[in-house]
């Protein structure tokens, strides 16, 4: 059996607001763990969309999803967090005044607290449920995109009408031979702004818009990916030439053991106290979409103010006695010593 791991906190996620509570807690003098189950830090932003632009991150005008996540990983670099990636947390129990954790690799933590960062738990892309996809998954058929450049000089067809389909549709127009998107309605879920500047390019003759339901995947005279069968609101059948398909429908969350841990759920999120982001159960906390309150929003700014509080819920569950008060980093040496700064 796997000696444990002794940990003041685990955390649970290494997205963005797992990688800002490191930040938070580091301030506090408190260490932390990181596990995650995919490969490689990071999130959504890493796995699904990482040349992205975000918008609304404080004092940076503009910055691409994984450049948020390189600038939290050197943000949180005077705290050595250790990260396990890859393994699922699938054990988690009071043991000993704290927590035993174990995960899908046989990682065993004894940790005196916790933080929930998952996200919207463990997640898969929805597919594209047609016969023969399978064959072509992985190779012609996507789910997301890891290298641009393998669309350059392509005729692709992009399926989706959220905001991952339109600003793919849009950033890969501009190197790819033709795009066309193919959406079953005719309203967008995506940025208005977003489907106005596509609207436009279909209206310049620069790329095509298809609207109806997908019903089969074509192949061409070598058993590969020829393109789509799409059947329109005129009942007619529209065959689009594409050598890759682009699939955004969205995720498929699932909770997966968590929902087996005795918190306190409402629809598959973690209900939480808002002073501090605790659970149900005293010394685990939620932080970013996975928790649940009333007002919530699911924004990246909204998850670091939580990862803020809830690295002082941490402190005082780890410390009831003490007494707490914010010290700011412009200022306290105690900051300056911690994070590495300033001072001789």
């Amino acid at each position: 059996m796997a000696k444990a791991i002794q940990s003041d906190c685990v955390i649970i996620g290494a997205g963005p607001v797992g990688l800002f509570q490191v930040f938070e807690l580091g301030l506090l003098g408190i260490s932390a763990h990181l596990v995650d189950s995919l490969r490689q830090v990071g999130g959504q932003c890493s796995e699904l969309y990482p040349d992205k632009p975000i918008y609304d991150i404080p004092a940076i005008p503009v910055c691409g999803a994984q450049e948020l996540i390189d600038r939290l990983l050197e943000q949180i670099k005077p705290f050595n967090a250790e990260t396990h990636l890859g393994q699922e947390v699938n054990e988690l129990r009071r043991e000993g005044g704290g927590f035993h954790l174990g995960t899908s690799k046989g990682t065993v933590f004894h940790t005196r607290t916790v933080v929930i960062a998952g996200g919207l738990g463990s997640f898969q892309p929805r597919r594209l449920r047609k016969e023969g996809v399978d064959q072509h998954e992985g190779k012609t058929v996507h789910y997301k995109v890891q290298n641009p450049s393998l669309f350059h000089g392509k005729r692709i067809a992009i399926l989706g009408g959220g905001d991952s389909a339109l600003d793919w549709t849009l950033e890969l127009g501009k190197t790819a031979a033709h795009v066309t998107l193919v959406h079953r309605r005719e309203e967008f879920r995506a940025a208005p702004a977003s489907v106005a500047q596509m609207k436009a390019l279909v209206d310049a003759g620069r790329m095509d818009l298809v609207t109806g339901l997908v019903k089969e995947i074509l192949t061409d005279d070598g058993g590969g990916l020829g393109g789509l069968r799409v059947k329109n609101f005129s009942d007619q059948m529209v065959d689009i030439n594409a050598e890759h398909l682009l699939v955004f429908y969205g995720l498929a969350p699932k909770l997966g053991p968590i929902a087996d841990w005795g918190l306190g759920l409402d629809k598959n999120q973690i209900e939480v106290n808002t002073e501090t982001y605790e659970t149900s159960t005293p010394g685990i906390f939620a932080v970013g979409d996975i928790n649940t309150y009333p007002g919530k929003k699911k924004l990246i700014l909204s998850g670091f103010h939580e990862a803020a509080l809830a690295a002082f819920g941490v402190q005082k569950h780890l410390n009831p006695d003490a007494r707490q008060f914010v010290q700011y980093t412009t200022t306290s040496p105690l900051m300056h010593k911690r994070l590495g700064v300033g001072g001789d």
